[in-house]
């Protein structure tokens, strides 16, 4: 079954959850807050949405009847870089970075405060769409260039499109090029101020931005870790 609930709105979120009561609950407490609200009890049933409108931000329940919540997440990745967060009742590290390796954007752990997922939703929606600052708006790599416009790398072989965390993520170590940035202060300035121990999330994003960006992803030459500190863009060549 597929709801949807038109109104004026910040943005338009599509919840995705097989329990009737988390979906109702998510669609009054996102529609008091402005948004415009779709939901779908299946991963098949959020994957037609998809292909019908556009989204700004997909709630995601990991376990579902049917296709499983990390698959869905894994197809809708393929298709569209808009911010996913998962929910989930897992709590290990292991969990965590298997939604995040499927190209979630983050995750809140059931049960949760509505505070809590509202703030993470904002977050993750409040730089999606802005445009890239002039001085950072290209960016040369050996043969790859980031087109911070288009939200794309391309080289000679290749395009890749960048999701919007992974554009943020970027596009702020292209804007301080040569500097370590410490754990905390990405994860705050990337994420928002509510995050700054999740560092599976920066492990997660570091590898997939180094699969696009670099030619030897285990031994990268621009986007380097600095042990036990953080993380840093070198374009000092």
């Amino acid at each position: 079954m597929i709801v949807r609930v038109a109104t004026m709105s910040m943005g338009h979120i599509l919840v995705v959850d097989d329990e009737p009561q988390i979906r109702r609950v998510m669609r009054m407490t996102l529609i008091a807050e402005g948004y415009q609200v779709s939901d779908a009890r299946t991963g098949d049933d959020a994957l037609e949405l998809m292909r019908a409108e556009k989204y700004d931000l997909v709630l995601l329940d990991v376990n579902m009847p049917g296709i499983s919540g990390i698959e869905t997440c894994r197809e809708i990745r393929a298709v569209a870089g808009i911010p996913i967060l998962m929910m989930t009742v897992r709590d290990t590290e292991r969990d965590k970075v298997v939604a995040l390796d499927a190209g979630a954007d983050g995750y809140v752990t059931k049960p949760f405060h509505l505070s809590e997922l509202l703030a993470r939703i904002r977050s993750l929606l409040r730089r999606t769409g802005c445009p890239a600052s002039t001085e950072a708006s290209h960016l040369k790599l050996g043969d790859i260039e980031i087109d911070f416009e288009s939200r794309k790398i391309v080289s000679k072989k290749e395009e890749f499109r960048l999701t919007a965390k992974e554009f943020d993520l970027l596009l702020y170590f292209a804007t301080h090029a040569n500097k370590t940035i410490p754990h905390r202060e990405l994860l705050q300035e990337v994420w928002g101020p509510d995050y700054g121990n999740e560092q599976e999330y920066l492990r997660v994003f570091i590898m997939r931005l180094r699969k696009k960006i670099e030619k030897s992803p285990s031994e990268p030459k621009y986007l380097l870790t600095e042990p036990w500190v953080g993380y840093r863009l070198e374009l000092s060549e």
